[in-house]
């Protein structure tokens, strides 16, 4: 294949999935309306037919065909573009763009009937397989894209193996090889990419930040993907396609699934480019199965930094998970009382000044329990949680520190504003009484002390914590339900 044309098709690639993501915001319009999916799948895959067909040298199949790809990913993402409607109008779309271009109708029908048949075979696949599979979100994800990968490539193959004697006159069995192949390295390239895209709901914005971060944050993998590809094409060769691989590797470390997707697209094209230049130079004829064989390796290549960072991802998701139990009451989802005390104590380093400190305590919390049982007490502290949430200024800090009692660090506050939220807090925890299931309902009050931290005097956080659960006592004392602050003991 000539230099110049390889060029092109790295840019028209590149175009074609800039400027599909670039109007992701309109298809997600035009996909809500059940009547426009098969519409907008018919519009696609006919564009993307165009562009495949513009790949396509005389005499043989595309070099690149990401209609059957992209299809695919389309419905999966979007069900309800998976019904007959879809597949009728994704057929039309698939003979329009051959007979347009002037293919007879026995061959736009042998060739679609092979395109058709591949993507109904991964549709089938991945229809068994878990969500989060089907989004690129497990470690196993990518053995799962193999699968349906191969799957597709091979039922299409058998078509197309059978087209080979009647369009081109060869023989079945290189037919099959050739197209099977052809096939896979479009699924493993293209197909991570639609699977990995963010949502569709307001897709423009969250694909923007994702790609943003390749720009603006942990730039490093990003300038050394760049710088590997740049000495690659002054060394060329057929090394030159391994001199991105330790870069693509580091992407897939630090950036998410979808970014990375990208990048391997781009690398894998590359290489196609970068690879034939140096058989150019050595004056050797690129056949049809060596450029084959050195797609198909390329895309195989690719897999790894997608596996990466899916299992990068995967695991940053479990670490986030871990700490968020260690440090969150799971019944309230506030902190527990070691983190509660490990943030105020930071917050309130020596020199700081503007903080009061709330304890606040559920009266007769123990009644409920042994009246309307332990899951009505549940959901008590439940309900006064978001209750007490509802009323904290910003930048409040909100804690469980055992049993009902609760504490309350807020920022930028005297002892007289300070009481006046805690007053706040009172009055919405006994606003209305809380559902106890069978009927029955649960009136709530809650007594709190106050203490504020008003000068640059140092201050133990255990002496305030102290101090206002002495306070919040002596309001229980007399007679629950209101709040006691330092100057009134």
């Amino acid at each position: 294949m000539p230099e110049l044309f390889l060029f092109a098709l790295s840019e028209m690639e590149t175009a074609v999935a800039a400027n599909l993501y670039r109007k992701s915001g309109i298809l997600d319009r035009i996909s809500r309306s059940e009547a426009c999916v098969p519409l907008l799948l018919g519009l696609v895959v006919f564009l993307l037919c165009l562009f495949g067909i513009l790949t396509r040298p005389a005499g043989f199949l595309a070099a690149i065909w990401p209609a059957n790809a992209i299809l695919l990913g389309l419905m999966i993402r979007l069900p309800k573009s998976a019904g007959w409607q879809g597949w009728f109008a994704a057929g039309i779309g698939y003979l329009a763009a051959d007979l347009v271009t002037g293919s007879t109708l026995e061959k736009s029908l042998l060739l679609n009937a092979a395109n058709m048949v591949g993507v109904a075979a991964g549709y089938q696949v991945y229809k068994h397989l878990p969500a989060a599979s089907r989004r690129l979100q497990h470690p196993a994800s990518l053995l799962h894209l193999a699968m349906a990968s191969a799957v597709a490539a091979s039922v299409a193959g058998i078509v197309g193996g059978i087209a080979n004697p009647i369009l081109f006159g060869g023989s079945i069995l290189p037919g099959w090889i050739y197209w099977s192949t052809t096939e896979l390295v479009n699924y493993i390239s293209v197909l991570p990419v639609v699977l990995s895209a963010p949502k569709l709901e307001g897709t423009q914005r969250d694909i923007s930040e994702q790609i943003g971060r390749l720009s603006q944050e942990k730039r490093a993998p990003l300038v050394l993907l760049l710088a590997s590809c740049v000495a690659g094409a002054l060394v060329g060769g057929p090394g030159a396609i391994a001199f991105p691989v330790p870069a693509l590797l580091w992407c897939g470390l630090v950036y998410p699934v979808f970014p990375t997707t990208l990048l391997t697209l781009f690398i894998g094209v590359w290489g196609v480019v970068i690879l034939s230049n140096g058989l150019d130079d050595r004056s050797l004829q690129l056949d049809v199965m060596t450029l084959v064989s050195i797609r198909l390796g390329i895309s195989l290549v690719a897999l790894a930094p997608i596996m990466l960072s899916c299992v990068t991802q995967s695991r940053n998701a479990l670490m986030r998970r871990l700490q968020y139990l260690a440090t969150h009451d799971q019944l309230t989802s506030v902190l527990n009382r070691s983190a509660f005390r490990e943030e105020a104590a930071r917050r309130l380093a020596p020199g700081t000044s503007g903080y009061a400190l709330l304890m606040v305590d559920l009266d007769h919390f123990k009644s409920v329990n042994d009246t309307h049982g332990h899951a009505a007490g549940d959901t008590v502290l439940v309900k006064f949680v978001q209750r007490v949430k509802n009323t904290l200024p910003p930048g409040s800090l909100l804690g469980r520190m055992g049993g009902e009692e609760f504490a309350v660090l807020i920022p930028d506050s005297g002892i007289i504003d300070a009481v006046a939220e805690a007053e706040k807090i009172r009055q919405s925890v006994g606003s209305e009484p809380v559902p106890a299931g069978n009927g029955k309902e649960v009136q709530v009050t809650a007594s709190l002390g106050v203490v504020a931290l008003e000068h640059e005097d140092a201050a133990c956080l255990d002496t305030l914590l102290a101090e206002a659960d002495r306070l919040c006592y002596l309001a229980k004392k007399r007679g629950r339900n209101r709040v006691v602050a330092v100057e009134e003991t």
